[in-house]
């Protein structure tokens, strides 16, 4: 939603209204204005957006599985999992949504600190094998060069995108990042207990994941 900028006349009651409401949002007095006249008149403002798909993940998560949360006014969500594995390490999933997207609507970074060399080759590992299924099963759904991986010494990063000629709502978006957040969480758990003998299982619950019917991301 481009923004241009308006001159208001505002009392000077209305404006110290305003800025103590801001700040207890930790937000500004523009954005705040500005999403106060966007419900008033209806209107879906990118932020409001982002915040209707991030209530809705929270709510698709149980605090059994992942711990979620998010600042007022962010356009990132956190989610904290803890693995299986000596002194409890977490990843924390980090969910980024752009305010103006364009291929993209966004992109998960999976973050993990650890020193344990045997846990780093083990996550290091599943990503490279993710990053081959997905690049054999989905790739060709997505508009071109719409996926995108990175890893570094602490993070996996993803992009995500909606697939060619689909149109996704908030719920849409919730249920499709919260059903690829699952799946590859509960796959990296079992790929680094050693339940997976052979690729080859890790690809059987892959599909069973893409064949569920889950929208796709």
């Amino acid at each position: 939603m481009k923004k241009s900028m308006y001159s208001l006349m505002l009392s000077e009651q209305v404006v110290e209204a305003i800025d103590r409401l801001a700040l207890e949002q930790n937000t500004n007095r523009s954005r705040l204005i500005n999403e106060i006249l966007a419900d008033y008149l209806s209107l879906m403002t990118p932020e409001k957006h982002i915040a209707d798909v991030f209530r809705s993940i929270e709510s698709l998560f149980d605090r059994t599985e992942l711990i979620a949360a998010h600042a007022m006014n962010d356009n990132t969500l956190s989610l904290k999992s803890s693995l299986v594995y000596r002194y409890r390490p977490t990843i924390r999933y980090e969910v980024e949504l752009f305010r103006t997207p364009e291929r993209n609507i966004g992109q998960l970074k999976v973050n993990f600190r650890t020193q344990s060399p045997d846990l780093i080759v083990g996550l290091t590992e599943f990503f490279r094998l993710w990053a081959r299924l997905e690049n054999t099963y989905v790739l060709k759904l997505f508009p071109e060069n719409a996926l995108n991986y990175t890893l570094d010494e602490t993070r996996f990063t993803r992009s995500l995108s909606v697939p060619v000629n689909a149109r996704y709502d908030a719920d849409d978006c919730a249920n499709a990042i919260s059903s690829y957040i699952k799946v590859f969480d509960a796959m990296l758990k079992k790929h680094l207990s050693g339940a997976y003998s052979d690729l080859t299982a890790m690809e059987d619950d892959y599909l069973a994941y893409l064949n569920s019917g889950a929208l796709i991301i």
